[in-house]
């Protein structure tokens, strides 16, 4: 009976052995797991946030702080580090690069516009065969050309300046008298011109007349007063009438008649769009004479325009004794316009 119980004894703490032994590789097991899992984790990581990579595809610009991307068949890649190769000839817009470096999906851009790349290595790609040899024959220059138009316009406004002069041998006599007859030809140039005429005084002046002799101090004879008056209108077809007006009601000087254009805009917004066209056309003619194309225009410059300038009639003394009305002859204006293009034209050999 005693050598029975001390196998038992034997048997339960054997098994009790094997039990913690397997508790033991289990525990091993999970643990090699957790560091596995802990591995993987860390090499997904690493190849999400940079990951090496060779890039083929063209170069084109981009309102990136970047600047540049390389656009492929399938997707866009901003290089990070532009700067870098912006010294060399072959980094412009439109040629074929490789480059080998990082994607930085980590990193966030202001528009997104493509894929965060950062270049360690780049290089234009060289091609062959019978392609390669027609593009060297070929390449892309610049030409300046300048645009001219002079566009005809009606005139919309008159402005006619009219002035009572009056001389006597006081100052007084001669501001008084004027006063009286400028009063009248204020009433007369309203009455003729309507009531969408602007009227309004645009000088004055009352000064001595003198005598010189030689040897002695000039000796003042008189004096003359001069009250000029603005006539501003857009109803041309009443000018000669209110020259007329003018005349009669005591107006006996013009200091001159001008015509002008105030609103120019639809004439220069043409002549604009006639000289632009112009130049296109002039880098047309220039690049087919190359034996080429216009690829894009780089840069356009308004170099300038002239307003229409008024047209002037000469001054006149108001000395009318006909009852004829005072033909007047309008015309039109010249509006010019002048553009500066830049335009870039692709050549080949002829």
């Amino acid at each position: 009976m005693v050598v029975g119980a001390g196998m038992i004894l034997a048997l339960k703490s054997g098994i009790k052995e094997e039990e913690n032994m397997s508790r033991k590789i289990i525990k091993m097991r999970k643990l090699v797991s957790i560091l596995s899992t802990l591995v993987m984790v860390g090499l997904l990581a690493t190849q999400v946030f940079a990951k090496e990579m060779a890039v083929r595809g063209r170069l084109q610009k981009t309102v990136e702080a970047g600047g540049w991307v390389i656009v492929s068949s399938d997707h866009k890649y901003l290089i990070l580090n532009a700067q870098r190769f912006q010294n060399e000839k072959w980094f412009t817009e439109g040629n074929e690069v490789e480059a080998v470096g990082d994607t930085k999906t980590g990193v966030m851009t202001i528009y997104m516009e493509g894929t965060p790349f950062e270049v360690r290595t780049m290089h234009p790609l060289a091609e062959s065969g019978p392609a390669a040899s027609q593009n060297e024959l070929r390449g892309i220059t610049k030409v300046m050309v300048t645009g001219d138009s002079i566009v005809q316009a009606q005139p919309d406004t008159a402005i006619l300046t009219v002035s009572v002069v009056t001389q006597a041998s006081r100052a007084l006599d001669a501001q008084q008298e004027n006063a009286t007859k400028t009063d009248a030809v204020v009433r007369a140039l309203k009455n003729a011109a309507g009531t969408g005429a602007e009227i309004k005084t645009s000088g004055y002046t009352l000064q001595p007349q003198r005598v010189y002799k030689e040897g002695q101090p000039p000796t003042i004879t008189g004096y003359e007063a001069r009250n000029s008056v603005t006539v501003t209108m857009s109803d041309l077809s009443k000018v000669g009438v209110v020259i007329d007006a003018a005349s009669q009601a005591g107006s006996n000087d013009i200091a001159g008649i001008s015509f002008t254009l105030r609103k120019d805009r639809p004439a220069h917004d043409q002549a604009l769009a006639e000289a632009t066209r112009e130049a296109v056309s002039k880098a047309q003619v220039i690049a087919t004479a190359l034996g080429g194309r216009v690829v894009r225009i780089v840069e356009v410059q308004e170099e300038g325009v002239d307003r229409p300038r008024p047209v002037y009639e000469g001054s006149m003394q108001m000395l009318k004794t006909s009852s004829a009305p005072t033909p007047i002859e309008v015309g039109t204006l010249d509006i010019t316009s002048r553009v500066q293009l830049i335009a870039e034209v692709e050549v080949g050999a002829r």
